[in-house]
């Protein structure tokens, strides 16, 4: 038998070979699970059901680039934004604390048999909110914040009043400073002292504590004096204590001894007094001889004028933050006043006319009443052009009369000012006020102080105000320089590369401050992908929704390769587009189709881009090999035989432009991104134009005058601006369709005998809708720490409505199933109704058949919106000349559909109506029959009318850039 310790020892040995061996087989398993891992790195979808998808598979290799294409409305983001970001981001939300999930947006869970190896996803959508007054470029792009590290770190005080550097010092930095004085050289280190008081007592007792502080000698007045015993000499304002009188050559560490000392006593502060030679100014006489006094704390504090700055934090150079915000104008960088050209905007009108506009509002007509009452009795004359009146008439209007308690506009405007807590007086109230820039700050933003500091040589607002381009060659010499090198290298490094980012996509011209609402659609697609692009991050699963939406074809190819870029850093980068430049530079593309709507949801091609143009392969290889959309020969274009010259357009890089539109045809705007063509179409034409037509819009930009206006009834601006806030506006409501619909219900037998009318069929108003969910078809559970639930009522089951309501049928479908409808199902189901389909008729012919009658107003893209509002003026316009005028209505649309919305066009051109469209397409631009090119670049190169006339005149056009990408579409067109 074993001995008990030859037990014990066996039991050790084999549990030594136990954890061996099961270290072993944990080496083992890492390593499979690790082979496995590199061996199945590829995105498996399987029985994806998602919206219109047809259990589709697919499978996806990590690090590829992939490019979703087909008609609007396959399902392209049914697969790419609903399926696979959803899935990436959801299941990166479950890894957080449910406390930290509530403040995110909750995905639901994609409708798949199984999704596998899916990376952390990053959805980068298209921008269709509207930005705020504080968002700028380099908020939106996040340049703001690495700034902000910048200066807090990195930046050197220069005096807001003397312009003087200021420095902050510590007794190790000082001490080197005076370690390096020449041997021999005299100087004293001691620290002031401010009296409240100039009393004798308090004198005395001050002198007492320093000298039980050990200290033994002052300067008082120039003079110095032993603390043992006590000076009687008279009081002062201020004293000087020494701490100690040293020499050039002197210890290190007694140096910074006595400076420690000093700094402790003096609450921060030094005083170094230095023997001063013959030619030494601004000298100080103690005991008859000269000493130059200088000043040193641990704080910055100027040493001229003494202004103490705070130590620079993150939070002071944020214009969005109550320490660095200036206090005038709270960061927005302007500041309302009220405008004499918006409160009397037709000067040529008289008082009785209505020329004071906010006085003839329903609301405060009573004020114009009491005008026209005291007129006469202070001989303002009422039925005089406003812009004839004297300048004393003018100030009693403006100033009111006491005596007749009469405020005039002044009380007005400060009755407004005092009410404006209540929204709908702050509304009216913004209507007669325009923005200056602030007489604070100029425009900057910031506090003085925050401006006080500054990074070789330049503040921040100095940096913001730069060309990004200028911006990046300025961080290009930064990261030369060995001093911030060593500070903040990687800040720098940052701001480089996303610099580095927007000039690549051609935004050098842009200014870092330039609001993000002042920018073109291009443009601020681009700076919204700048987070996105500019990063470093890798193994990361990027969805990137229409990024070529607003470009020129001329600003893709660059895109392209930005692309490329995020892709070559191990990214899995899916795009969905129809700009031929994007799917092009894919490694595979994929095609969702054959058809929108429920005729969609299939992969219909999967391959590269040499499968994908062999003939029949598939609808978007036609039109890329060119063998659709081909410009019919016969087609001539039409000839205008009336126009609108705009002249003398000067507005943001405008250069006292003149420019003639040609009415009765499609003329068409083009030009790179940031040429103009917005500030010309949308904010100078436009409005010009909608104040002939006396419609209330905002001011136009500065032009000298526009001519031409009669030959035009009615002016129509078609912009991607939301159709609805609420998941209650659908198609049919907003073109008004919903009407003619629900009266078809009230009409049936069935609703007759219920006694049920057309309101009965409406989910927005009480008597048919369900009353538990209020017509909303789900309820909203408050979850508390998490996100709040959104289940489907229990009493409609998601109908909307009550059952007595969908029992009425009409053509066996209740109200329900018909919103449920796509609008090609529709049309032919309400044949005999014809208000009903010539409303539908409107969404087919812009190209929306596929969509769904109820489906919700907030989940239309910014193309389909704009559609809808064509659907919509097409089905109301009550006359034959009007003048429509379009941005970029190609926004989302295949090629196929844009041959569709072409014909849309001719049918509106051949009623008598005109067109003016915004648009970077080649694909419309070449059925264009007048195009105006801006240019030749963007931003100050641009603003110009580079060339105008048809397209073969613009193909001809040497300085047209335009001009050159229609002539190598035409060339390749000319090789099929």
């Amino acid at each position: 038998m074993l001995s008990y310790w030859q037990a014990i020892w066996i039991g050790a040995l084999l549990l030594s070979y136990q954890q061996q061996l099961l270290q072993h087989s944990f080496h083992i398993r890492s390593i499979y699970l690790r082979a496995k891992t590199l061996s199945d790195r590829t995105i498996k979808l399987r029985g994806v059901r998602v919206n219109n998808l047809k259990d589709i598979d697919l499978d996806i290799p990590h690090g590829q680039l992939l490019s979703i294409c087909g008609r609007s409305g396959s399902g392209k983001s049914s697969l790419a934004f609903d399926t696979l970001y959803a899935e990436g981001q959801r299941r990166y939300m479950e890894s957080l604390s449910p406390y930290t999930r509530q403040f995110l947006e909750q995905l639901d869970k994609p409708d798949a048999d199984s999704i596998e190896g899916i990376p952390p996803a990053i959805a980068v959508r298209a921008s269709r909110g509207h930005a705020g007054p504080r968002s700028t470029v380099g908020t939106a792009t996040e340049i703001q914040e690495y700034l902000q590290q910048l200066f807090a770190q990195a930046s050197e005080i220069v005096c807001s009043k003397c312009e003087t550097p200021v420095s902050k010092h510590n007794p190790d930095s000082l001490s080197r400073t005076l370690q390096e004085l020449p041997e021999g050289t005299r100087y004293q280190i001691g620290f002031r002292q401010k009296l409240v008081s100039t009393d004798e007592e308090v004198f005395q007792f001050a002198l007492t504590q320093l000298k039980e502080q050990a200290f033994s000698r002052v300067i008082i007045d120039g003079t110095t004096h032993s603390l043992e015993p006590l000076p009687s000499c008279q009081a002062a304002p201020e004293i000087i204590t020494v701490v100690d009188r040293l020499s050039g050559g002197s210890s290190e560490q007694r140096i910074r001894e006595s400076l420690e000392t000093a700094f402790r006593f003096g609450e921060g502060s030094v005083v170094v007094l230095l023997a001063a030679s013959g030619s030494d100014t601004n000298t100080t006489s103690i005991d008859g001889k000269q000493w130059q006094s200088t000043d040193y704390h641990r704080k910055p504090v100027c040493t001229t004028c003494g202004t103490a700055y705070s130590e620079p934090l993150p939070q002071m150079f944020s214009f969005s933050n109550a320490h660095g915000a200036c206090t005038t104008c709270e960061g927005f960088g302007s500041v309302a006043n009220l405008d004499m050209d918006l409160i009397v905007p037709d000067k040529s009108k008289t008082i009785a006319q209505g020329a004071i506009a906010p006085w003839t509002t329903p609301a405060y007509e009573h004020e114009l009443h009491e005008l026209l009452e005291l007129a006469s009795d202070y001989k303002i004359p009422v039925n005089k052009p406003f812009e004839e009146l004297s300048d004393k008439q003018f100030n009693l209007i403006w100033d009111g009369v006491e005596d007749r308690d009469f405020g005039g506009l002044t009380g007005f405007f400060d009755w407004l000012e005092r009410k404006k807590y209540k929204m709908h007086i702050s509304v009216f109230l913004r209507r007669w006020k325009s923005y200056e820039p602030c007489p604070s700050c100029n425009g900057d933003r910031l506090t003085p102080e925050s401006l006080s500091f500054q990074v070789d040589g330049k503040n921040i607002a100095d940096i913001c105000r730069l060309d990004i381009q200028d911006a990046h060659d300025f961080f290009g010499q930064l990261q030369e320089n060995k001093k911030f090198r060593s500070i903040a290298e990687r800040i720098t490094r940052d701001v480089h590369n996303r610099l580095g980012y927007l000039c690549d996509v051609g935004l050098g011209y842009l200014q870092l401050d330039r609001q993000v609402r002042t920018l073109s659609s291009g443009e601020s697609q681009r700076v919204s992908l700048t987070s996105s692009l500019g990063s470093t991050l890798v193994n990361m699963l990027y969805v990137l929704d229409e990024p070529s939406c607003g470009l020129h074809a001329h600003d893709s190819e660059k895109l392209a390769s930005a692309i490329k870029r995020l892709n070559s850093r191990g990214n899995t980068v899916v795009t969905v587009d129809h700009n031929p430049a994007i799917i092009k530079s894919a490694d595979r593309i994929v095609e969702v189709g054959p058809e929108a709507g429920a005729a969609g949801g299939e992969i219909s091609f999967d391959g590269s881009l040499a499968e994908l143009t062999e003939e029949d392969a598939s609808l978007t290889g036609e039109f890329l090999a060119n063998r659709l959309g081909l410009i019919n020969p016969e087609r001539s274009s039409r000839k205008s035989k009336a126009s609108i010259e705009l002249r003398g357009a000067s507005g943001n890089n405008l250069k006292n432009v003149d420019v003639t539109f040609p009415l009765n045809c499609l003329c068409v705007v083009t030009g790179v991104s940031g040429a103009g063509k917005s500030s010309l179409v949308q904010q100078t034409l436009y409005p010009a134009l909608a104040r002939k037509k006396k419609t209330n819009v905002s001011n136009a930009l500065s032009y000298d005058s526009v001519i031409g206006d009669h030959h035009i009834d009615e002016i129509v601006l078609v912009d991607a601006s939301p159709v609805g806030r609420s998941p209650r506006s659908n198609p049919v409501t907003y073109i008004k369709a919903f009407d003619d619909i629900r009266k078809t219900f009230a009409d049936t037998i069935d609703a007759k005998t219920r006694n049920l009318t057309a309101s009965h069929f409406s989910f927005n108003v009480d008597g048919g809708r369900c009353n538990h969910c209020k017509g909303e078809g789900h309820t909203v559970v408050d979850m508390q720490f998490l996100a709040d639930v959104y289940v489907k009522c229990s009493q409609c089951q998601g109908t909307r409505y009550r059952d007595d309501i969908l029992a009425v049928k009409y053509r066996s479908k209740n109200i329900h199933n018909v919103l449920n409808l796509t609008v090609r199902e529709a049309f032919p189901f309400f044949r005999g109704q014809t208000k009903v389909q010539t409303r539908l008729k409107a969404l087919i012919d812009v190209g929306l058949e596929y969509i769904r009658l109820g489906q919700p107003a907030t989940t239309l893209s910014s193309g389909e919106a704009q559609r809808l509002k064509l659907a919509h003026y097409l089905n109301n316009s009550k006359t034959k000349r009007a003048l429509f005028i379009l941005d970029e209505p190609t926004s989302g649309l295949h090629m196929a559909d844009v041959e569709r919305l072409v014909d849309c066009f001719d049918i509106l051109i051949s009623a008598g109506h005109s067109i003016i469209t915004v648009e970077h397409n080649l694909q419309l631009i070449k059925h264009a029959d007048w195009i105006i090119d801006i240019g030749p670049g963007a931003g100050e190169q641009g603003g110009e009318v580079v060339a105008a006339g048809p397209p073969k005149k613009i193909v001809a056009s040497k300085n047209s850039i335009t001009g050159n990408c229609l002539k190598q579409l035409f060339a390749a067109e000319a090789l099929v």
